[in-house]
């Protein structure tokens, strides 16, 4: 009887320590307040140091926390002098601070940055509850203004810290956000004082996100300039943009028109949204306007339709632009449309931008609309990376791939027993 009370016990005991390491395990998976983040003393992990494909351990970044940056890409002949520059005193050593070299060209030149987060130690990936990522210090003259593109990805959000910036924010994405300095003045060093210089992008359950730093220049010129993204959350005077989009879709229907439709969360002083056109994803002319309720809180459906029967070209973009009372305006997410002029059955699909870094947009034949469809990311090796299915499937749908390595991939889609593919290239 007492061997069998000692066995009990033991098996009690044992119960106890596996119970506590799940839980211990399910407290890192999702661990974090992301409230305030220490990147600090970066250790090259793999790769050439400040080349593209470089691999940077920021170690402790929060409790039981690591953070690996890699530089994902480098563009119009950006260079990095610096993967974290606390030199001299500028800035905050807990911030992430490029030094970032422009590329001697007219117009952007710019680093690509993806951030992820691991468990301490390891390589298993960690949740963090929220992230907050801070750009400070985006200032610049008459010839060369800085700029920062913050994606956290679907749900994320961003605030001003003055009612009066010298930056503009615009929405270019569900969570995808670029700050471009407008005024054109230098601000002396990196001060989170200077709240008309800043803006912060946040989101919940992060994992992953994407930064893009570099300047917008009139002349060619390649200064280097010091950047600061602060992992911290300040006070804020509320989220100046005028409306949380939740959906907007292009569909081509068997009229030769595109249905056009879209939905609204929240509304703050909305004015108008502007459908606009445009047949080479570059210049973009006015479709239609349409009024908006102004200021809600509750779903609001909107919807226009566009007569494409004389469009000469195959492929044509659509985005919208909404505009509140004081003219400041946030840009949607591009939807495309291919107009078939030849073969109404043609199978082929449109894959872009290729090569890509993060997020791949892949048009569909137009017969596929409102179909289940399956798309598939195949490894050379055949091997399928990523899948994803829709029920529903516009004609322009996007896969985020910045988790995969670098290399040749092929993008298979399939309905309906029928499939197309196309190979891309990953950066």
């Amino acid at each position: 009887m007492k061997t069998c009370n000692i066995s009990k016990k033991i098996a009690a005991k044992a119960f106890l320590l596996i119970a506590a390491f799940i839980i211990s395990k399910l407290s890192i998976a999702q661990s974090g307040s992301g409230n305030s983040l220490n990147f600090d003393n970066p250790q090259l992990q793999s790769g050439t140091d400040l080349q593209v494909g470089a691999k940077y351990l920021f170690a402790n970044v929060e409790s039981n926390v690591d953070a690996v940056v890699q530089i994902d890409s480098l563009v119009n002949g950006a260079k990095i002098n610096k993967i974290d520059d606390n030199s001299n005193g500028q800035g905050y050593k807990e911030a992430f601070q490029p030094a970032v070299q422009s590329g001697n060209v007219i117009g952007m030149s710019y680093a690509v940055f993806s951030i992820k987060f691991y468990e301490k130690g390891t390589n298993t990936p960690v949740t963090l509850s929220v992230v907050h990522a801070t750009a400070l210090d985006l200032d610049g003259n008459n010839s060369l203004k800085e700029f920062a593109r913050v994606n956290m990805g679907a749900g994320g959000n961003m605030n001003y810290m003055i009612a009066t910036p010298d930056i503009s924010v615009t929405q270019i994405a569900p969570g995808d956000f670029i700050a471009q300095n407008v005024l054109g003045i230098e601000r002396a060093g990196i001060d989170t004082s200077s709240l008309a210089n800043m803006f912060t992008a946040s989101n919940s359950a992060v994992s992953s996100f994407t930064i893009k730093y570099g300047t917008i220049t009139s002349n060619p010129a390649s200064p280097t300039r010091q950047f600061s993204m602060y992992m911290k959350r300040f006070n804020y005077p509320g989220n100046l943009l005028p409306v949380k989009l939740t959906s907007f879709s292009a569909m081509l229907n068997a009229n030769n028109k595109v249905d056009l439709k879209w939905s609204t969360a929240t509304e703050i002083n909305l004015n108008y949204f502007m459908v606009e056109k445009s047949t080479d994803g570059i210049n973009f002319t006015d479709v239609g306007l349409v009024f908006a309720n102004g200021n809600s809180t509750d779903k609001m459906n909107y919807s226009l339709t566009d007569n494409v029967s004389n469009v000469q070209s195959g492929v044509i973009y659509y985005r919208l632009r909404s505009v509140d009372n004081d003219k400041k305006s946030q840009l949607s997410e591009t939807r495309i449309i291919r107009i078939s002029k030849t073969n109404a059955n043609n199978l082929s699909i449109l894959a872009y931008p290729n090569p890509v870094s993060t997020e791949l947009h892949i048009t569909i034949p137009a017969n596929w609309q409102n179909k289940k469809l399956t798309y598939e990311v195949v490894a050379l090796n055949g091997q399928t990376v990523k899948r994803n299915e829709s029920a529903n499937s516009s004609q322009t749908e996007t896969l985020n791939i910045a988790a995969l390595s670098p290399g040749m991939y092929v993008i298979r889609v399939s309905c309906e027993g029928q499939i197309a593919q196309q190979k891309i290239v990953k950066q």
